[in-house]
């Protein structure tokens, strides 16, 4: 008896990894790849205003990737702190959902090539005493919940104090209030945030960290991976992710952006300032 329930055992646990392993095959059989993205975070993936639609560059990146093979994109919203356990879950196939590569993740998840490359930054109020980043060095910084800013602050600026929120307005609406006196996000939805409220805030230099961004993958599913990754390279040699990157980050849009990065570069650590190091 002890022999035969090792037996099923070792069976069950053969057929849930040949299962997890089919997972390419099994969004091609359904005929749709479900994506997990923010919905919260423009431009790369927030609700169009006149068609209420989530649209976006990380949208646009999924869809590219739906296209290539031959399923339907459907899209599932997922607060920040959400996705990791969403992917896992099994709840959505991807995430192209803001999703900046650290070593803690890269053991929960795997990740594609290089979707995005972000400068993260910290904005304070046009009056603001602080000058510069380490001005705000023991003062209230406002973030999102489950950001890799949780892990940078103590690194960058390790007497501050980190207030989070569930999404981009919450956290500057804090700012607003005087609740914080800076908050770190993305570059792009701060000079979004910026050029909204009249330059009533700026941002302070260094950067808090560059990061490379990209879509999160379930662990052990090297064929998905591998046809996200073939998907990245079809868009760099047709011009679909230049196109991308222009229609919501490029001279015509509000950002204004050159694109210094490709889909086929390899993904990596981010690039953190330290206190001194500009010394």
């Amino acid at each position: 008896m002890k022999r035969m329930a090792t037996m099923i055992l070792a069976l069950g646990l053969a057929t849930m990894g040949n299962a997890q392993a089919d997972q390419l095959a099994d969004i091609k059989e359904r005929g749709t790849l479900v994506c997990g993205t923010m919905g919260t975070f423009e431009p790369f993936s927030f609700s169009d205003p006149a068609t209420r639609q989530v649209v976006g560059y990380e949208v646009d990146i999924c869809r590219a990737i739906a296209d290539e093979l031959s399923v339907e994109l459907e899209l599932k919203l997922l607060a920040v702190e959400a996705r990791i356990p969403e992917l896992v879950q099994g709840r959505v196939d991807i995430l192209s959902a803001a999703l900046s590569y650290s070593e803690t993740r890269a053991q929960q998840v795997d990740y594609s090539n290089t979707s995005f490359v972000s400068r993260v930054m910290a904005m304070v109020a046009t009056d603001s005493a602080a000058q510069d980043l380490w001005g705000l060095d023991g003062s209230r910084i406002s973030a999102l919940k489950g950001s890799t800013t949780e892990g940078y602050l103590p690194v960058t600026l390790p007497k501050a104090s980190l207030l989070t929120f569930q999404d981009p307005s919450s956290a500057f609406l804090a700012l607003q209030q005087k609740k914080v006196e800076g908050i770190i996000l993305s570059e792009l939805p701060l000079m979004r945030l910026i050029n909204d409220s009249d330059n009533a805030y700026r941002t302070v230099e260094p950067a808090v960290a560059i990061e490379r961004w990209g879509l999160g993958i379930r662990k052990n599913e090297p064929a998905f991976q591998e046809a996200v990754n073939a998907a990245f390279l079809k868009m760099e040699e047709t011009g679909v992710a230049q196109s991308i990157f222009d229609k919501w980050l490029g001279a015509s849009s509000t950002y204004k952006m050159e694109r210094h990065f490709k889909l086929t570069d390899a993904i990596g650590d981010a690039e953190i300032s330290k206190p001194g190091a500009e010394e």
